[in-house]
């Protein structure tokens, strides 16, 4: 994997750059679940560049966000985004089984 130019971290460079999703500002700070999982749902439905489907496309941008940040995440914060996952699932009718 190469490394990022001038320091700076790659997963940053993905978050600003994915050729999957146009994402709001700074949404992965929002202290509200539901306001995260509309955010991605939307950015996915209205993205001409991803390749999977919407869901899989919202859902991969929030499990890369919580896994690049791993253990600089705060319980809070770790418990915020877990129910973020929850709710995107509910916002596309998909069950958590």
């Amino acid at each position: 994997m190469a490394k990022p130019a001038a320091g700076g971290k790659w997963s940053a460079k993905v978050n600003q750059t994915s050729d999957a999703l146009d994402l709001e500002p700074e949404i992965f700070e929002a202290d509200d679940p539901k306001r995260i999982a509309s955010s991605l749902k939307r950015s996915a439905e209205q993205s001409h560049r991803r390749k999977a489907t919407p869901f899989q496309s919202a859902m991969s941008m929030l499990t890369f966000y919580i896994n690049r940040a791993g253990k600089n995440l705060s319980p809070e914060r770790r418990r915020t985004l877990e129910a973020a996952k929850d709710e995107l699932r509910e916002q596309f009718g998909r069950s958590k089984d």
